[in-house]
């Protein structure tokens, strides 16, 4: 395992904040793991566990340990004519594995792709993107218990998945950190393009392969979102909002061109981005803070802000959406 004191956390976060933890322990295996929990440095601080940085605002210094995985593992657990069950290490990064598993021909993950992050946090996230949820394909979700030092095995059932939500991130936060995770992929792909224009844009440029669909789906996100290593950002800095159907049939009245989409009979999401451009933020610069002008639900670091100056842009955007629509936008991103 790595240990470092007085460490930089630039490196471990894409807002690009520039921010120290009093220790940053990096491990490679579940037994490393279970020995950093034990050591006497973890004993006498406080710790956050880690991914990629991509979902994360650092507001201050980290008084404490800041945990990372360095579990890179790749196998076959199982395997049938129909599908490959394959087990990824938490440390994994997100978007290596999309291309791993394009290249060996199979499918499911292909609409994920270029999602920042790596792999453990997308089983507490539940990312999603393009009309496809991580939790379609997980099958297990290996973890250890913190106190006990067990591991334990939740099923997809068991991990609670909603939108952009998991028991981890609720019932069991802080007490599991996640190791590895089982993905069922299929050998015969069925593509998923229902999600608004993506067929169309896929078939522009050529046939419907795994290939292609993943190449589109970087070329629309590359289009729409800053690079972080150029721009610091977390991608999607808010959820999308779920709203009763009744408060959505008082603003289709004034707003008729509100984008929407059914999620039950009683409920209706609708696109944070289009609230917050309506409000006149898209595009706009506070500072070295701003919102960014292809994509008004990304909130992006122009350079030297603070996590507190960020924090301060979301509070004013939230504002102005809850008093213009009657809506409280909530974020995606942890504020640490």
């Amino acid at each position: 395992m790595t240990l470092i004191t007085d460490a930089s956390l630039l490196p471990y976060n894409t807002f690009g904040i520039d921010v120290k933890a009093d220790y940053l322990i990096e491990y490679h295996s579940l037994e490393e793991l279970k020995e950093v929990l034990i050591s006497d440095v973890l004993k006498s601080n406080r710790m956050l566990h880690i991914g990629g940085g991509s979902n994360l605002l650092f507001l201050s210094d980290f008084k404490g340990v800041v945990l990372h995985s360095k579990i890179r593992s790749l196998q076959i657990v199982q395997e049938d004519s129909q599908s490959v069950y394959l087990e990824v290490g938490s440390g994994v990064v997100w978007d290596d594995l999309v291309s791993y598993a394009v290249a060996k021909g199979w499918g499911g993950l292909e609409n994920l792709s270029l999602i920042p992050g790596e792999t453990g946090a997308s089983a507490v996230q539940n990312i999603g993107a393009y009309g496809v949820e991580v939790q379609d394909l997980i099958t297990v979700v290996h973890a250890l218990e913190i106190e006990s030092l067990k591991p334990r095995a939740f099923t997809e059932d068991e991990c609670c998945y909603a939108y952009r939500d998991s028991i981890f991130k609720n019932e069991l936060k802080g007490r599991f950190i996640i190791t590895s995770v089982v993905f069922k992929l299929d050998k015969n792909p069925v593509f998923r393009l229902g999600y608004q224009y993506l067929e169309e844009a896929v078939r522009k440029n050529g046939d419907i392969t795994l290939e292609n669909i993943r190449d589109t789906v970087i070329s629309i996100r590359e289009s729409k979102l800053p690079d972080p290593k150029i721009i610091g950002n977390a991608g999607s800095f808010f959820m999308n909002p779920i709203i009763p159907i009744g408060l959505f049939q008082n603003l289709a009245q004034e707003y008729p061109e509100m984008p929407h989409y059914m999620v039950s009979e009683a409920a209706v999401k609708v696109p944070a981005g289009w609230l917050i451009e309506k409000c006149g933020w898209k595009g706009r610069r506070i500072g070295n803070t701003g919102v960014h002008d292809k994509q008004a639900l990304v909130l992006v670091n122009y350079g030297g802000a603070t996590g507190r100056e960020i924090a301060g842009l979301a509070a004013s955007v939230q504002l102005s959406v809850k008093e213009t629509f009657g809506i409280l936008l909530k974020p995606e991103v942890n504020f640490i």
